[in-house]
């Protein structure tokens, strides 16, 4: 898909920003799991004049995207439920704090449900939105929650029919964050909030990182900074009330695992269970975790 206006301010000043370093026609299902590990893997990139903003050009069109993600299967993704589960209580915690008696919340790339069943226990009506067939499934079984299957442009819901929707590690994954974004405004309700979690392309780690950085990898389409993200904010009507820096939480095992070397660490069960069972806080200050309101 031919991209020729930045996809966050719809400027024309667009530019060449880094070339691609991949067979893009070849790319699987199992290339874009949330648990990949192909690091330093990128499109063709192109960068904004106006706002800054780096993007895939030319970008896989969003039909090609949701036959990718109908099909992804991440077990690893669930084994790490409890690790995920404290990076969503904190982003609950926030929310409630804006929204004392709770609501509806919409999870969009929902995964597993892992947020939505947090969500429930404290209080919120939650729905989600997840283009995964295998992570609809486990949401169904595992938690007892119908999240809808298929891509957040397809879902149908009321408009301003929910006190927040989340979008965590959701926005970088598609080419058209600005029509995204558009709509979860409309599915708000007056006073609602957007949360948002994503890469900072401007972040020091992933200075430091260069084309090693952990979040260039083939899922992802979109890079913001501080200045493009706010744009898209802006722009969509949303006033950004608070920005923090998104900490992970991890098993050991799963960063161990992640890191050339260190098999060794795994190598037995006993080994590889002892590490599961220690939780890691990463906090590389490479994610924002923004929250905006509809005025």
């Amino acid at each position: 898909m031919e991209i020729t206006r930045c996809p966050v301010c719809d400027s024309p000043d667009i530019h060449p920003f880094r070339a691609g370093n991949f067979a893009a026609r070849t790319i699987r299902s199992e290339d874009i799991r949330i648990t990949d590990r192909d690091y330093g893997k990128i499109w063709d990139l192109s960068r904004c004049g106006r706002c800054t903003h780096v993007f895939a050009a030319p970008a896989p069109s969003p039909d090609f995207i949701q036959r990718l993600y109908s099909r992804i299967e991440d077990p690893d993704y669930q084994e790490e439920a409890e690790g995920r589960g404290r990076n969503f209580i904190r982003i609950l915690n926030r929310l409630a704090r804006f929204h004392p008696h709770r609501g509806r919340l919409l999870d969009v790339g929902a995964a597993t449900g892992i947020l939505m069943d947090l969500a429930r226990g404290r209080g919120w009506e939650p729905s989600g939105v997840e283009p995964s067939r295998w992570a609809v499934g486990t949401a169904r079984e595992r938690y007892g929650l119908e999240l809808f299957h298929g891509g957040f442009d397809a879902a149908d819901f009321d408009k301003e029919s929910f006190s927040v929707v989340t979008m965590v590690d959701f926005i970088e994954h598609i080419p058209r964050p600005r029509l995204a974004v558009r709509k979860a405004r409309d599915l708000l309700a007056p006073g609602g909030t957007l949360c948002l979690v994503t890469p900072d392309l401007g972040s020091a780690a992933a200075r430091l990182s260069g084309r090693r950085w952990w979040h260039l990898r083939p899922a992802h389409l979109a890079y913001f900074n501080r200045r493009s993200l706010y744009t898209l904010l802006e722009e969509a009507g949303l006033r950004v009330v608070r920005t923090k820096r998104y900490a992970w939480t991890f098993s050991a095992h799963y960063l161990i695992s992640r890191l050339p070397g260190l098999g060794f660490l795994l190598k037995s069960p006993r080994l590889s269970s002892f590490w599961k069972r220690i939780p890691l806080k990463l906090a590389l200050g490479d994610s924002f975790e923004i929250y905006a309101r509809k005025e």
